[in-house]
């Protein structure tokens, strides 16, 4: 790759990139735990350093199409490549459209092995078309196609969402998905159902080994068919939510589906499985509880001998998994590899939960520092309890770090992830989220002081937005009602998101661009700008331009 040339400007102290996760500009006050929250140091910077606003959805993060919602796995993609890749979701869409996924070694062989074992077919995976994880269309897609291929046995492994759509609207994807599978069963003398499942957040989809114990029930649940006994998937949830008035989807017990009292669908040894999720933070645990020998961090009991594929390959430098449908962007020359390659010292920080977007994902979905002599990845543990009862999470930890490697001068890059937003937004409690935005406010004013101090730069924004669309609002605004409530909502918001830049040493040489039209793709050109190179030429453009 060509090396960064030098511009004019050379900034006297760090530049600290803050992504605050999940904070965006609403459309609606109603709902608004942003702009309601108490910030005095986001709305001092608003006023008093260069501030515009980004797009962080859709096609401007290599989604499909604009009605589709951001996530951070793909806007720390874009952030730190610099430039937009066609992401999971499109890639998959279009393996599918053109027969390309069915004509792929790995799907031949997953047909072929239950085909040649006389065994069945199973997929796990979260069912909703919320498209930042997986897309119910994509599971019906193969489910079809496998049976058109002859497949008699389909079991399928259902995540209940919640998070992404709306947080009870499990009937709406349950109901129809039973429909769907009796019409396979008739058109093709299939025995295809729904044999286990459970809420996405109690089973399977943990990330970045901060609970261990979702694996562990997910792994009971989906292979040894062990749990709560029902009849279908409706009872389940209908039973559950009768149980826990007020249970959000996301959080529904696991359950089993059996007849005459056994499991319909444990897995076993010559059956083929296939996790359907094409993002791959929440893939990577389950996808090693199939996949590796030695697992400590959980009891498997007998690991059945089956044929494993995912969705897409979820980590390419750990090969994770062995065995994929599609293959995942090739993103390349992004931002850190090229600070790396001109020398500059980097520190990537967050908590657990976002420590993978500020490194993995930020480096174009690569594992592990491009050079362990100049970057630094610092993970600081979550907190396994439930966000909104500590909304706060890590910040705090977080900002003392980075306080002191700002006041140490020993990096010239620091970037930082702040999950509050996010996290705290998915649980849908409003009052916890407001408390959240207003710690990472309080974060804010302790690393304004620090730069001060130093005379260095602070670019802050986000991936996308949550905290700031709380409620379920109405096409002419209204928010939605529910028994008198206000219909909550935990999924990402379609709005954009705030671009900050503050010049500690009010230089002057620093102004903004036509922002129009500019996505968090912009903000690799901008800070490689700042910090005294010119961005390559076919980066997206920088939102501020230096004399």
């Amino acid at each position: 790759m060509e090396k960064l040339t030098k511009n004019n400007f050379q900034p006297d102290g760090p530049l600290v990139m803050v992504i605050m996760d999940g904070v965006g500009i609403a459309k609606y006050s109603e709902g608004d735990a942003v702009s309601n929250a108490y910030t005095p140091n986001l709305d001092w910077l608003k006023e008093n350093a260069l501030y515009t606003t980004l797009n962080a959805h859709g096609t401007a993060v290599g989604l499909p199409s604009d009605d589709d919602m951001g996530n951070s796995e793909v806007g720390h993609n874009a952030i730190g490549a610099g430039r937009v890749f066609s992401q999971g979701a499109k890639l998959v869409s279009n393996a599918i459209a053109s027969g390309d996924m069915f004509k792929g070694e790995t799907w031949r062989n997953s047909v072929e092995n239950v085909l040649d074992n006389k065994s069945s077919m199973h997929f796990i995976g979260l069912l909703s078309d919320g498209n930042v994880h997986s897309h119910i269309n994509h599971l019906k897609a193969m489910i079809e196609e496998a049976a058109k291929e002859g497949i008699k046995k389909i079991r399928v492994h259902i995540l209940i969402d919640g998070r992404d759509v709306g947080e009870t609207s499990a009937f709406e994807y349950i109901d129809p998905f039973e429909d769907f599978l009796t019409k396979i069963n008739e058109k093709y003398s299939d025995d295809a159902k729904i044999a286990s499942g459970g809420g996405r957040m109690y089973i399977t989809m943990d990330r970045y080994n901060a609970d261990w114990s979702m694996e562990q029930r997910g792994w009971d649940t989906h292979v040894h068919g062990a749990g709560r006994h029902f009849s279908s998937a409706h009872e389940a949830v209908e039973t559950y939510r009768k149980e826990q008035p007020g249970i959000l989807d996301q959080d529904l017990p696991s359950f089993v589906i059996t007849e005459d009292d056994k499991p319909v669908g444990a897995i076993n040894d010559g059956d083929t499985v296939i996790f359907f999720n094409f993002r791959g933070d929440r893939s990577i645990e389950i996808t090693r509880a199939f996949e590796d020998d030695n697992l400590p961090e959980i009891e498997r009991g007998k690991r059945p001998n089956v044929y494993y594929a995912g969705m897409m390959q979820y980590d390419g430098d750990l090969k994770i998994p062995k065995h994929y449908l599609v293959s995942p962007p090739s993103i390349d020359r992004t931002m850190g590899e090229y600070l790396v390659n001109a020398g500059v010292k980097q520190l990537a920080i967050s908590e657990t939960q976002k420590f993978g977007h500020v490194t993995y994902f930020f480096n174009g979905n690569k594992s592990g520092a491009f050079n362990t002599e100049l970057e630094n990845y610092v993970e600081i543990p979550s907190d396994i309890v439930p966000f909104n009862e500590r909304p706060w999470m890590k910040s705090a930890e977080i900002t003392d770090y980075v306080v002191q490697a700002i006041l140490s001068k020993k990096y010239d890059f620091i970037r930082l992830n702040y999950p509050n937003g996010d996290m705290v937004g998915h649980t849908g409690v409003y009052s916890s989220t407001m408390i959240g935005v207003e710690a990472v406010d309080l974060a804010l004013g302790r690393l304004i002081k620090a730069i001060d101090k130093t005379g260095g730069i602070l670019l802050v924004s986000a991936d996308h937005g949550n905290a700031d669309d709380m409620f379920e609002h109405k096409k002419n605004g209204e928010v939605c009602r529910e028994c008198g409530k206000n219909k909550v909502k935990t999924a990402h918001s379609l709005n954009p998101v705030p671009a900050i830049v503050y010049d500690s040493t009010n230089s002057g040489h620093i102004k903004l661009t036509d922002t129009k039209g500019l996505g968090i793709s912009s903000l690799a050109a901008t800070g490689i700008e700042l910090l005294g190179f010119n961005p390559p030429q076919d980066y997206d453009k920088s939102i501020v331009e230096i004399d």
